[in-house]
């Protein structure tokens, strides 16, 4: 109840859905508008490029700090890249991987797939079976915005929280009731070979919030770390804003992920201010204090 106050208030009167993940098991902890939230989806913009990112290091084309020219004299890493979004270099990026890596590392990671086990109304976000043709941007395009991609809050939540707990893409389960709850147990979709790669994706995603196009988090919380990417992108009039995270406190983690879609407020900044309000509300109600101790509780009573 605490998560699903937090997220309400967070959200306030913006047009969005929030997604609330414990990383550790996929157990959905609040679902803020489920209408939008389970939908068929939206373009990605940015947060696509986490994904490019692990693909990019899995197949050995760049480390975080391996700088990629960019034309005119200018270079970049992926560290930069991340916290900055800069397009130019997941572009350069993506177009070295090509179309059939980026495909199947999306696979990998769930797009295409539904997120969810058994959670009534979930749509199908989509993975074009082609690459974008050239005239409109191509494999570049799709790495650097997420074009021609519609990816749900959900399949975001499942990738940032295999990043979170080191590499396991569960499904997501939402119980809702009291049985539910007691009856829970996680159900592993695969285990993705990503534990050597988020040390390398980590510092970028770190940046997004410290320094880079997330700092707006800052404005409503700075007790603990938060791991995150922004996106921001428009199609056929209609504006998105994407901020997908993790708080990485003493106590353990929680994954949210922030979409709105509406007019020009609506972008990824705004999302993450809105994510930096949400982890705010929760430390406030000493969430992760509480949380942890009744973790312990439960482990002392089942093992007497």
């Amino acid at each position: 109840m605490i998560v699903r106050a937090a997220a309400v208030d967070a959200l306030g009167n913006m047009n969005g859905t929030v997604v609330a993940i414990d990383p550790g098991s996929g157990r959905v902890l609040a679902m803020v508008n489920q209408k939008l939230a389970l939908s068929q989806g939206a373009q990605p913009c940015s947060t696509f490029k986490v994904a490019v990112a692990l693909a990019a290091l899995n197949e050995n084309i760049v480390k975080k700090e391996t700088p990629v020219a960019l034309g005119g004299g200018w270079e970049i890493n992926m560290t930069k890249a991340l916290a900055h979004s800069n397009n130019a270099y997941f572009e350069a990026v993506g177009r070295r991987l090509g179309f059939e890596k980026v495909s199947h590392y999306a696979h990998q990671f769930g797009l295409g797939e539904l997120a969810g086990w058994n959670i009534p109304g979930e749509h199908l976000g989509t993975f074009p079976r082609e690459e974008l043709s050239a005239k409109l941007g191509g494999v570049g395009k799709m790495c650097s915005f997420g074009e021609s991609i519609s990816l749900t809050p959900l399949q975001l939540g499942a990738l940032i929280s295999s990043i979170a707990n080191g590499g396991t893409l569960y499904y997501l389960q939402h119980p809702v009731t009291p049985e539910d709850v007691a009856n829970f147990q996680p159900r592993v979709k695969r285990y993705l070979n990503i534990a050597t790669l988020i040390p390398e994706v980590s510092p970028g995603m770190a940046g997004a919030v410290q320094y880079g196009t997330a700092k707006s988090v800052h404005q409503n919380f700075t007790e603990a770390e938060v791991l995150g990417k922004t996106g921001t992108c428009s199609k056929d009039g209609t504006r998105f804003g994407w901020f997908a995270s993790y708080a990485n406190t003493q106590y353990g983690r929680i994954v949210v992920v922030f979409f709105l879609e509406g007019g020009r407020s609506t972008f990824g900044p705004k999302a993450a201010e809105l994510a930096g309000k949400f982890y705010r509300n929760l430390y406030d109600h000493n969430y992760f204090a509480d949380n942890v101790t009744a973790r312990n509780s439960y482990a002392v009573d089942h093992t007497q």
